[in-house]
């Protein structure tokens, strides 16, 4: 329950500032497209593609590591450029105003960038919780075993051979012996 806590009040703070930050940063990149030539409609959305962009980024990232795959080169490098465009903005925005102008307008972009991916590193680890030493010391098979074991006793139906023969990358013949040896009556 503490630890359910302490997440909700983190992602609630996290969105707080970050709501903050992004209207600040948005009204910075929306002067600044506005005063380097763009009007209208242009000028409103440019700074959306920057922020999209950290957005699609962040979320492909967030995806390959709940899917426990690579994040795409491609997504590292989206985020990065976002990042630096949106801070790029704001340096931009401020620097009529000298090093501490540049420096104060710079803040909100950092804050909702690191809102952001603070948020994101709460959604990965509450989403992936850390292999438990004993998941690391068991082979497949034996983990194949205590995952069926352990369906045995959950509501519902027991898993099927085909999904414990994906989940584990074993042959589905030998997940039937494996899964065997459980429904045999203990003869001692």
């Amino acid at each position: 329950m503490a630890d359910r806590l302490t997440r909700i009040t983190t992602a609630l703070a996290v969105l707080a500032v970050a709501a903050v930050a992004a209207v600040i940063s948005y009204r910075h990149a929306y002067e600044l497209v506005h005063a380097h030539g763009e009007s209208g409609i242009t000028a409103r959305l440019v700074p959306f593609t920057v922020d999209g962009l950290i957005w699609a980024a962040s979320m492909v990232i967030l995806d390959a590591s709940r899917r426990k795959q690579p994040v795409p080169p491609l997504a590292k490098w989206s985020l990065a450029v976002g990042i630096i465009a949106t801070i790029g903005a704001n340096v931009a925005h401020g620097l009529n105003h000298g090093v501490i102008g540049a420096v104060v307008s710079a803040w909100p972009a950092l804050a909702l960038v690191g809102s952001f991916e603070l948020l994101m590193t709460l959604t990965r680890s509450a989403t992936s919780p850390e292999p438990t030493r004993t998941d690391v010391e068991h082979s497949p098979e034996e983990a194949l075993l205590a995952e069926y074991k352990a369906s045995l006793n959950g509501p519902g139906r027991p898993l099927s051979q085909r999904h414990l023969a994906e989940r584990h990358g074993i042959d589905r013949c030998k997940v039937k012996r494996i899964i065997a040896t459980v429904d045999q009556p203990n003869t001692t």
